[in-house]
């Protein structure tokens, strides 16, 4: 909160009528303390007065910053200091900001208290302030690292989704298959392209993943992945996470109010994990929705009124409400609001069904990582082909050099299946909002992305799709999407694409709506 502070002023004596100046004390909380006598050393007044017009006042503000808790080790416990900013350095950050302060350190004494032994509190005087923000969350990519990934690309021209599936199995690759998952991974932490319209009205680029899955399907290894392939991210588990540490806390101290950023501001800009969502109560899951939808924390707590930037990535990943029952809705099974399911733009559902060609061949995988074997082997030659620091570059590059729009084709292709979602409906009432045409968007941007292009072609509308369709209860135009958890990659995707796109398209074809399908683009491969 900033104050005003009474600086410098001048005192005049009484009996000798000369004036001198008086500083206020910062060791003792700005207090003034007056001589015992006239400094003139032919007077020995003792009484004073301040001369009017001559106190000088200045913008205050203490702040706490507290060190960044990626720096630290695991269990310990991140230190904070205290900063006093004056004149034109108050205001200049906000909770969740990163900073870097320069000035000198002083002490500052408690408050007297009856037997009550006085403390020295460390206190720096900032004299400049810089947020970091920005340059945190920015990657610089040599350019020898953009030739590889030019000439990536160059090399799997005519089979560009046998190169992205490369690059998806360098996510979380100590967990077996799951190919609907590391793509939906790979598409939340790229995001979609941020529009805002002629009245200035935002639509978030950012999109949010939930993982609804039985105990051990790999929830929490792909949590903690995604942690490191972002360059901000806070990790927290929702059976210890209420609204306040979610959001902003009001905390008083030294008799002033305070704010306290949560894990949602303090992963502005970029990704917030929640482990066991369902563990959360409903009122603190509620207290979410504007960080989602609107990317930012309205506050108005202890005469504290104002507006906190929340422009993150939320990943949640959360247990089903006893056994999964497909017949049922989403809500049903999770316990969670249709409200807030709407605002997850995939939610995937792994059931740890009885598969024994599934069991065996994870088990294999399993058993190679203790040992020598063919798989082990190929999943080492992966990991070095697109090790995690140039993981963490393609992605940064992809979200800041690529802007994609989409294409007429595209536009068909996502217009008419939401319309056919829209229509048939039942169960997924919470997810059929407008919401979905919004994350539709999102989603086939970002494949485009991931695909190293600034165009949303046929093929990224229909993979949008495809991630939608694992996501909802009923499939729309796809018959037996199968269990995301045993989902693997195809030897051949691009063929298997193939296929997908002519059932689709033959399935949205039966709309009115919707164009001659010989005349959308058609991929150069076909």
């Amino acid at each position: 909160m900033v104050k005003m502070m009474e600086g410098d002023r001048q005192y005049q004596c009484g009996a000798c009528k000369g004036s001198f100046p008086v500083c206020p004390e910062l060791e003792a909380r700005n207090s003034i303390v007056l001589p015992p006598k006239c400094p003139s050393q032919r007077c020995a007044g003792t009484s004073f007065k301040v001369v009017e017009g001559s106190i000088i006042r200045h913008d205050y503000q203490e702040i706490k910053i507290q060190e960044n808790t990626q720096m630290l080790d695991v269990g310990a416990i991140p230190r904070s200091v205290c900063i006093v900013l004056k004149d034109d350095l108050v205001d200049k950050a906000k909770a969740g900001d990163d900073v870097i302060v320069t000035g000198y350190l002083t002490a500052k004494w408690s408050p007297e208290l009856k037997d009550v032994r006085c403390d020295l509190e460390p206190v720096l005087v900032a004299n400049h302030v810089r947020t970091t923000n920005e340059q945190k969350l920015e990657i610089e990519v040599p350019n020898d690292v953009v030739i590889k990934f030019k000439q990536f690309w160059s090399d799997y021209k005519d089979t560009p989704l046998k190169g992205r599936n490369i690059i998806l199995q360098a996510i979380c690759p100590q967990v077996f298959g799951l190919f609907t998952v590391k793509l939906a991974v790979a598409l939340t932490l790229i995001g979609g392209v941020q529009h805002v319209d002629a009245s200035g009205t935002k639509i978030r680029g950012e999109s949010h993943l939930l993982l609804v899955g039985d105990p051990g399907t790999g929830k929490s290894q792909f949590l903690k992945f995604s942690a490191k392939l972002s360059n901000r991210s806070v990790i927290t588990t929702g059976l210890g996470s209420t609204s306040a540490g979610l959001t902003v806390t009001a905390v008083k101290d030294g008799g002033e109010w305070m704010l306290e950023a949560g894990a949602l501001v303090l992963a502005d800009g970029g990704l917030c994990c929640i482990d066991e969502f369902d563990s959360m109560r409903e009122h603190d899951r509620a207290t979410i929705h504007e960080a989602m939808e609107q990317q930012t924390i309205s506050v108005a707590k202890a005469g504290l009124v104002t507006t906190l930037s929340t422009k993150t990535i939320v990943f949640g990943a959360t247990n089903p409400k006893g056994q999964y029952d497909p017949n049922q809705s989403l809500s049903v099974n999770t316990t969670l609001s249709g409200p807030l399911l709407s605002r997850f733009d995939i939610v995937l559902v792994l059931l740890d069904t009885k598969n024994p060609e599934w069991d065996a061949v994870v088990s294999s995988h399993i058993l190679a990582e203790q040992g020598e074997s063919i798989t082990g082997k190929n999943d080492e030659e992966l990991t070095t082909t697109w090790p995690l620091p140039m993981l963490r570059r393609y992605i940064q590059y992809v979200k800041r050099y690529f802007k994609p729009v989409l294409t007429k084709e595209a536009e068909n292709v996502i217009s008419c299946y939401y319309q056919l979602q829209r229509r048939s409906a039942i169960q997924n009432a919470a997810r059929t909002t407008v919401r979905m045409l919004e994350s539709l968007i999102r989603l086939a941007q970002a494949h485009a992305r991931l695909m190293f292009r600034n165009e949303v072609t046929c093929l990224d509308a229909i993979t949008a799709i495809l991630c939608v369709e694992s996501s909802m209860t009923t499939s729309a135009v796809v018959d037996n999407v199968g269990n995301a958890l045993h989902s693997n990659f195809t030897e051949f995707p691009d063929e298997e694409y193939i296929k997908q796109e002519r059932i689709i398209l033959e399935k949205l074809n039966s709309m009115d709506s919707f164009p001659d399908p010989a005349t959308l683009d058609r991929p150069s491969w076909s």
